[in-house]
């Protein structure tokens, strides 16, 4: 089985999905190739978006208390790091850290960074930071960002999942071609899905 999993970092819906999809996975005891593709929910140059304060959003985040908790995931919903950041270079660290073999473990880490520790994951010092937390070299990804080593990839990797797979909200999942969406976050809903696919 085959997953394509998009998300942004900034995603609460995809902590909580992913956290779900994951002990599903393992409840299930099966094999599941997962691979990370982002949709940036606010495109650089666009304006930065407060969640914070935001008291809507807030209302519909509030459908992820018990699913969170339920996992024992220690998420602020949404953290107070305002505005909210561009991802663009942490899915750039995404990238870096695939080639190292460690790209489970870092998406792991930058969303807790965001949504558990409250920091500021478009700094490249905090991006660096959390990749060295799973393993990776700080210093030769601080320099692979500021070249712009993976400026394209991500950028065609945006592209393909908004333009190609006509992707318009996260999480979305593609299992084995199809895309499914989450109904409730919760790890049954996961199981649920997976089990369709078995």
């Amino acid at each position: 089985m085959k997953i394509i999993f998009v998300t942004d970092y900034v995603c609460p819906y995809c902590i909580v999905g992913k956290a779900a999809l994951k002990e599903a996975i393992r409840q299930l005891g099966i094999e599941v190739e997962i691979e990370t593709l982002p949709m940036q929910l606010t495109m650089e140059g666009e304006p930065k978006v407060d969640t914070w304060s935001n008291q809507e959003k807030r209302e519909k985040y509030k459908v992820l208390t018990d699913p969170a908790q339920e996992m024992g995931l220690n998420v602020k919903i949404p953290p107070f790091v305002v505005p909210r950041p561009y991802t663009r270079l942490a899915f750039e660290g995404h990238f870096y850290a695939l080639e190292h073999g460690l790209a489970d473990a870092y998406d792991d880490a930058m969303y807790r960074a965001y949504f558990v520790d409250e920091r500021d994951i478009g700094e490249l010092d905090v991006i660096t930071d959390v990749a060295a937390s799973v393993g990776l070299d700080p210093k030769e990804l601080s320099e692979a960002l500021q070249d712009g080593r993976y400026s394209e990839t991500v950028a065609k990797a945006d592209a393909y999942t908004k333009e190609t797979l006509d992707v318009h909200s996260v999480p979305t999942l593609f299992i084995d071609g199809d895309r499914v969406q989450f109904k409730d976050y919760t790890v049954a809903d996961a199981i649920r899905i997976l089990n369709s696919y078995i």
